[in-house]
């Protein structure tokens, strides 16, 4: 019987031998296979996977197979082809959701002084890659912060291509170590105990502040609107190539009210795009006048 169609009584898929001797990796993995996933992923999500990746990839997706009960990636690349549900654990298993609280904490700094030199009566940020969620709470944190209460004028919008991040960020749990990078006093004020032993959660006049959602910048609609006060893109623009780049930066442009910021990570650096967006310090941007 087929590896592919193998499947126990339970009705989960029966373990497969190993299926590539000469390496001796559980399932059969070509360069060829790597390159039909970096055009795939690179098409979908911008995403631009080196060489170099190649033992990342056939890390992160072999639970996948091992899941379908495949033997291959040959015959897994052609599952989430044809399988819109599997498409979206490929991509998700594919993006990378390393983040904390208050991360690169100068840039929420440098957003509480934004927020408050500005006459503006309401604010509105949009966090470009939530993850779990702690880059949004951050920010709905630093509004409280910022205006002393619960109920600033700042609302937040906070998408991924991750579905399953979103999910966990929209829940607002975390384990009780993941605070522990916070400023004395915010665990205590902005988080509760929770039901579940270990885990606190997010207040819920926090989670009123976000609205989450799905979104690919590589969309050729965005459910974003401006104009934002900030838009929050950390740690995305590594994965793109310098074209992809400046597509998305170009889109972002029109986004941002004329004083607004565009937040970049830590390693990212718009220097092609100086005609969209000039450097104000330390990775944050505004945007050229036109």
């Amino acid at each position: 019987m087929p590896a592919a169609s193998a499947v126990r009584s339970s009705g989960r898929p029966a373990p497969v031998a190993n299926a590539d001797a000469a390496t001796g990796r559980e399932f059969a993995y070509t360069f060829a296979d790597f390159e039909r996933i970096r055009v795939l992923i690179h098409a979908h999500a911008g995403i631009v996977l080196s060489p170099a990746k190649q033992d990342m990839v056939y890390g992160r997706l072999a639970r996948r197979l091992r899941r379908q009960g495949l033997a291959s990636f040959s015959a897994y690349i052609d599952l989430i082809l044809r399988d819109r549900g599997e498409w979206e654990a490929f991509v998700n298993a594919l993006t990378t959701n390393l983040t904390s609280f208050f991360r690169e904490a100068h840039h929420f700094q440098m957003l509480a002084e934004h927020l408050r030199a500005s006459s503006a009566s309401r604010f509105s940020i949009w966090c470009c890659a939530a993850s779990t969620g702690e880059e949004p709470y951050s920010l709905a944190i630093t509004a409280c912060e910022t205006f002393a209460t619960l109920q600033p004028p700042v609302t937040i919008f906070a998408t991924d291509i991750n579905t399953s991040v979103i999910e966990e960020a929209r829940a607002g749990l975390y384990p009780a170590d993941r605070l522990s990078g916070l400023a004395p006093g915010l665990a205590q004020k902005y988080f509760v105990e929770s039901d579940q032993a270990g885990q606190r959660r997010v207040r819920p006049e926090l989670q009123r502040l976000i609205t989450f959602g799905r979104l690919n910048l590589l969309d050729p609609i965005w459910p974003a609107r401006g104009a934002f006060d900030a838009i929050f893109c950390r740690n995305v623009m590594i994965y793109f190539d310098k074209a992809t780049q400046y597509a998305i930066l170009k889109r972002f442009g029109p986004l941002l009210r004329p004083d607004g910021r565009l937040v970049a990570g830590h390693s990212e650096s718009f220097a092609h795009a100086s005609e969209i967006f000039r450097p104000l310090g330390r990775t944050v941007y505004a945007r050229v006048s036109s």
